[in-house]
């Protein structure tokens, strides 16, 4: 296959999805794999809509063959660790979420996958680091603080929890009650 027509290929696969037609790119990016198989933008992007369509375990072969070929690619250790975290794989995910934040140490959602991880895990000690940080990056975000006071609570620092819990309410009430349910703790009065 010629540049040109590789060129072709990756425009109509984009047009294909712009139409919702997954089916017709990954047609598209077959016949690009077809002619080179290991172009790292067509195979991430055929692991991006087999993830899409919840084909994961294709999906993961997929991330695996592009950490291979580009092991300094974040995204691709990323999407790895998000289809291992699904599997239920907690060691495999926070490796991969590690090696993303080796590359970036600002990666949100790497730090996020990492705790979600941990806490699968029952590791609630080691996953309050990453959720603090999560926070600082991501700070009007409710997933890592949610996270964080849950940890709190079951660590036994109720006072951190109960800080958590107010900032929440300033500005994702409906995040701030969920807690305060599954907390017991209660809003403290402005």
């Amino acid at each position: 296959m010629s540049a040109f027509e590789t060129w072709v290929c990756r425009r109509m696969a984009a047009l294909s999805l712009l139409l919702g037609q997954r089916d017709a790119a990954l047609r598209y990016f077959g016949r690009i794999l077809a002619a080179n198989p290991q172009d790292a933008q067509a195979i991430g992007a055929v692991g991006y809509q087999y993830t899409q369509a919840g084909r994961k375990s294709e999906a993961l072969a997929c991330f695996d063959q592009l950490v291979a070929l580009q092991p300094e690619n974040a995204e691709a250790h990323f999407n790895r660790g998000f289809l291992l975290q699904e599997r239920t794989d907690h060691d495999g995910a926070m490796a991969a979420f590690r090696r993303v934040l080796e590359l970036n140490a600002k990666h949100d959602r790497a730090l996020y996958g990492l705790a979600l991880s941990l806490i699968a895990t029952r590791r609630l000690e080691e996953a309050v680091a990453p959720l603090k940080r999560n926070t600082k990056l991501q700070p009007m975000s409710p997933y890592g603080w949610y996270q964080l006071a849950r940890v709190q609570v079951e660590l036994g620092h109720r006072d951190e929890a109960q800080k958590i819990l107010d900032h929440l309410q300033r500005f994702e009430p409906k995040v701030a009650r969920q807690l305060e349910r599954e907390t017991g703790l209660t809003v403290t009065p402005t």
